[in-house]
């Protein structure tokens, strides 16, 4: 499961925006083309932050068309994105994945918090007692 959104840059009157065909209410804007692609990645955080809060999987990524740019969700939110839509496709809610976890609930809602700086091993546990682990590769860029 990745999270690598195929997105569109726009041109308007001399600034740039990005709008995102999966994620509609994504948005973001700069002087520049990197200034909008780079604010992009906040803005995207944002708009999948509102999923979890109506407690609605994530969309997944459909495949980039040629005049597309990928964002990437950074490590520990693309790892917090794929736990959502795992804990929502299992029907695990949040108080029920604290008590596997053992934990109060109120750290399980960090753990799903795009917004939230959790430690990865902790997604990774949480990932892990819901039959899932995390794979790492790089690659060049």
């Amino acid at each position: 499961m990745t999270f690598d959104y195929p997105v569109v840059v726009h041109c308007e009157a001399g600034s740039f925006w990005v709008s995102c065909p999966d994620i509609p209410e994504m948005a973001s804007a700069g002087d520049t083309v990197d200034e909008a692609l780079f604010d992009a990645v906040d803005a995207l955080e944002s708009a999948i932050s509102l999923y979890i809060d109506q407690r609605k999987a994530i969309p997944l990524p459909s495949p980039r068309q040629q005049d597309q740019v990928l964002v990437r969700l950074p490590a520990l939110s693309a790892a917090k994105a794929a736990l959502w839509n795992i804990m929502t496709e299992q029907k695990v809610t949040k108080t029920e994945l604290a008590r596997r976890l053992g934990v109060n609930r109120p750290q399980v809602d960090r753990l799903v918090d795009l917004l939230h700086r959790s430690k990865i091993e902790q997604v990774e546990h949480a990932l892990q007692v819901l039959g899932q682990r995390i794979e790492l590769a790089v690659v060049a860029a």
